[in-house]
């Protein structure tokens, strides 16, 4: 009888599909780069994918998209060549997703793209990333973590001034300005610091710009030896990585203490480990230091605020972590409130939000300005940024502490997944429930419309089970079992 069983699941596994559908900003999944409203279906066409399937969805990054095939292929498309900078990162894939080329035979098991940046990791525990130079390790910058100086040290060259940090894509209304604390959608929208072009104005496609201020050839990240990494998550311009045992590591741009390393570094370009928790007993199965409050004096704590990391992710300028015990750590920018913390400062050490000390929380998400994440009991609270709605409260007012997102639609359901865009957000119930908010300038929301929500909105796709969610900067990504 358990044998029938058996054999009646494996044939039900064989009769389902795993499908992709995109909905937002990919010009180059689109005609004539139009938003893609609604949910659209991905095929799987290319010839040098024959016989593979989907396996999961990563997001991606600004007009590009990334997902994993059953086979481990990194595959990206939904570029165009005159979105100079996500054309590049994105391998120069289009309308049609295409293999990314690795350096190596190893299976990507996950991968995360910042906003022109990607990064991978292998079955093996290996690091892959490019893109920004900025973002990929040198191994060039060298610094004492623990003496307590200053880290800042500016890179060599000009490698910061070609890059520009996107807030929409190219051509839309998108002017710099200060970082004022705004609450208005216009100012929301446009609040953006954008790093100036080269006053050459070289092309950013040429060959002199390319090489000296993009790698588009992955690039293996060197870290301690015997470091697994087992997932990876990458903001505007930094990078976390979390291994097996449960210590983070990061690099990349760190002014607002994003990195976590207690100072306004400018760039990391070695990986440095986290001390997300003590030093001396970092680790699995440990005890830990963590810092409460906005003041960044380190504490003794009880065991029960975690030994290890279990869950990273990153957001603009800000990153969030997640022990073991369901504690949620927090740092980096804080202007919208971001970190949770009950106000407005930047938090350069990682900083348990104290407001959720008496909940276990399980999962966590960021947008350029705001956070999400979920508690053991599959509730979301959010807090950050709401110019667009993208804390789905109903008010585009701003959330210094986690709020607890109890909306309608949500009553009586767990939410098993989260996911942010920049400015938007998804949520994914543990019965295949889709629900977004937020901007929705691209159709990101996939409700057929470019109207912004500031509640939870439920996307439906009939005869599917829907299983993971994944935001790029201004789009989503999802993935379905359909019955074939």
């Amino acid at each position: 009888m358990k044998g029938d069983e058996v054999d009646e699941d494996a044939k039900m596994e064989e009769c389902i599909e795993k499908m992709v559908y995109m909905c937002g900003y990919l010009p180059g999944a689109s005609p004539e780069k139009s938003p893609i409203l609604s949910l659209m279906p991905v095929p799987l066409s290319d010839p040098a994918l024959a016989g593979d399937s989907w396996k999961d969805v990563c997001g991606g990054g600004c007009g590009f998209a990334m997902a994993i095939s059953e086979h481990g292929k990194l595959t990206t498309w939904g570029s165009t060549d005159d979105e100079s900078q996500s054309y590049l990162t994105s391998g120069k894939n289009g309308e049609t997703p295409e293999a990314f080329p690795l350096p190596t035979e190893a299976s990507v098991v996950k991968a995360a793209a910042g906003w022109a940046n990607c990064v991978s990791v292998t079955e093996k525990g290996e690091v892959y990333t490019w893109g920004w130079k900025e973002c990929v390790p040198s191994g060039k910058f060298i610094s004492d973590f623990f003496s307590g100086e200053s880290l800042q040290k500016e890179v060599s060259g000009k490698q910061s001034s070609l890059i520009t940090e996107p807030g929409s894509p190219q051509g839309s209304n998108t002017s710099s300005g200060s970082d004022s604390y705004p609450d208005n959608k216009k100012v929301g929208e446009d609040i953006v610091n954008r790093r100036k072009i080269s006053s050459a104005k070289q092309e950013p496609d040429s060959p002199a710009s390319r090489d000296e201020f993009f790698t588009v050839s992955p690039s293996l990240v060197t870290l301690s030896h015997g470091v697994k990494i087992t997932s990876v998550a990458t903001g505007g311009r930094h990078t976390l990585a979390l291994s097996d045992v449960g210590q983070v590591w990061g690099w990349g741009y760190g002014g607002e203490g994003q990195l976590g390393l207690g100072s306004r570094v400018k760039m990391v370009a070695s990986p440095r480990l986290i001390q997300c928790t003590d030093s001396s007993t970092s680790g699995k199965d440990k005890s830990s230091v963590i810092h409460h409050g906005s003041t960044g004096a380190a504490a003794q704590v009880p065991k029960v605020s975690g030994s290890y990391v279990k869950e990273i992710a990153c957001g603009g300028r800000h990153s969030a972590v997640i022990t073991d015990t369901g504690m949620l750590l927090t740092f980096g920018w804080g202007l919208y409130g971001q970190c949770g913390q009950g106000n407005t400062a930047d938090q350069l050490r990682p900083t348990s939000a104290s407001s959720l000390l008496g909940s276990r929380v399980e999962k966590a998400a960021a947008g350029l300005w705001h956070t999400l994440c979920i508690t053991v009991d599959g509730q979301i609270y959010a807090f950050g940024g709401n110019q667009f709605g993208q804390l789905g409260t109903g008010t585009d007012h701003v959330e210094t502490s986690p709020r607890l997102l109890d909306a309608p639609c949500l009553e009586n359901k767990r939410c098993s997944s989260i996911s942010c865009g920049a400015r938007h957000s998804a949520a994914l119930t543990d019965n295949g429930q889709l629900f977004t908010w937020g901007w929705n300038k691209y159709g990101q929301l996939g409700l057929g419309d470019s109207v912004d929500r500031n509640i939870p909105s439920e996307v439906s796709i009939s005869g599917c089970q829907q299983r993971n969610v994944a935001c790029g900067w201004w789009h989503t990504l999802l993935i379905v079992d359909k019955p074939a």
